[in-house]
């Protein structure tokens, strides 16, 4: 297995179904060793376990075995809230059944993954207790509409059919390597990449964006030039060549913006991975609204990822001081990080600011901010907020084509 892949690019598979219905034993045929603990003992799976894994004919995959939607008692609710919330994470659903049974708790499980456009199909298991019956099979294809396979852990000869439902399910975007930036360079072109080192900074590597564009300019068959925003004047002094493109953190957009020539296009990783992985028309949209807030507004600021928070923290000190700056407002701010529900209702927040998202799957990011799309709250990013509230957003978004809509700036 390639270990190396992270989880951000890696489909990700869920296994839901009642309890004692041999979601943990499925997990543990698809990984061929005992990732999750089986037992006959109904309630055994308390919290999503994640195994990381590569499938043949797949590839690099992350399956999640969830706690059984049958649960009872407070917390079993709570078990089964968070089974509910894998949805939002996976690109694929294996909904496990045994017995025949497909009842309300079955379909209420299609309900949910229709509402995340989540693709799924049944395991009809321990077929070698009970096999599939003609009737249950035919009821699943009319009105579930989907696929269904009998199947048994204790038999690993039908392995090799559950992965191909897997392979024809999967969306098959998952698989096509979607490009950092491929389409704003050309063969050869220098790419030029700022990479402030300070207390944030992880000691003795970079940072994943700045690791994964590394790697797409690669592919791309560009040449990187790093450097800190310190030696930016050193750079043009000593070297005097012209990148095709520059990107920053987006921390130092300002002093990038002060020392990259205007001729020369200028974005943010956080910029080029809401591009890749957000809801980038919804951010464009929602940016300008920043100009919006007023006194008592409260914004939500979403992290996606568990870090130490140290100095001045992006997303709890820097964003926050820079929106209160631009706006002259008292604005107040909620920071979730990982995949933590909100504090409030989505409805209760006037801007929700979303991440760059480098640890999370494109499908995890847009779940994550839907509901406040589908609420009307206006959404942005990251690098976008930043470089709307440093004044150089259309600068920022000038490699993409796109023009600053500044139409809300004034109301």
């Amino acid at each position: 297995m390639d270990k190396n892949v992270p989880n951000s690019s890696r489909a990700h598979i869920g296994i839901f179904g009642r309890r004692n219905n041999g979601k943990s034993s499925l997990i543990n045929i698809l990984a061929g060793q005992d990732v999750a603990i089986v037992s006959d003992r109904p309630g055994t799976t308390t919290d999503p376990v994640k195994k990381a894994m590569e499938i043949t004919g797949l590839g690099p995959v992350v399956v999640i075995d969830t706690a059984g939607i049958d649960d009872t008692g407070d917390l079993g609710g709570l078990r089964v809230n968070r089974t509910m919330d894998v949805i939002n994470q996976v690109d694929c659903a294996l909904m496990v059944v045994v017995n025949n049974t497909v009842d309300e708790y079955e379909r209420e499980l299609v309900r949910l993954f229709e509402k995340k456009n989540t693709p799924f199909f049944v395991v009809h298991n321990k077929s070698d207790v009970e096999p599939l019956k003609g009737e249950t099979a035919a009821l699943i294809r009319e009105q579930l509409k989907t696929d269904v396979i009998d199947f048994s852990t204790g038999d690993s000869s039908n392995v090799g059919a559950l992965i191909d439902l897997l392979k024809k399910h999967i969306p098959t975007s998952l698989f096509n390597n979607p490009t950092i930036l491929g389409d704003l360079v050309s063969y050869g072109d220098v790419v030029l990449l700022i990479t402030p080192i300070d207390v944030q900074a992880p000691r003795g590597r970079l940072i994943l964006p700045q690791v994964q564009t590394i790697r797409d300019c690669l592919d791309n068959d560009c040449i990187v030039v790093m450097c800190k925003e310190r030696e930016l004047e050193a750079l043009w002094k000593n070297t005097g060549f012209r990148p095709a493109l520059a990107v920053t953190d987006s921390q130092e957009f300002l002093k990038a913006a002060a020392s990259v020539p205007e001729d020369i296009p200028l974005t943010s990783f956080s910029i080029l991975f809401a591009r890749l992985k957000g809801d980038f028309q919804s951010y464009l949209q929602g940016t300008p609204h920043i100009s919006q807030l007023r006194h008592g507004d409260s914004v939500l600021i979403l992290e996606s990822c568990s870090h130490h928070v140290a100095g001045d923290d992006i997303g709890r000190v820097k964003i926050p001081r820079w929106i209160k700056n631009y706006t002259g407002k008292d604005v107040h701010f909620d920071v979730v990080a990982g995949l933590d529900n909100p504090p409030r209702p989505v409805e209760d927040y006037s801007l929700l600011i979303q991440c760059g998202g480098c640890m999370l799957t494109r499908k995890q990011i847009i779940n994550r901010v839907r509901p406040a799309v589908e609420a009307g709250v206006p959404v942005t990013n990251y690098g976008m907020a930043i470089a709307y509230c440093l004044g150089i957003y259309e600068r920022a978004l000038k490699p993409f084509g796109h023009k600053n809509n500044t139409s809300l700036a004034y109301l």
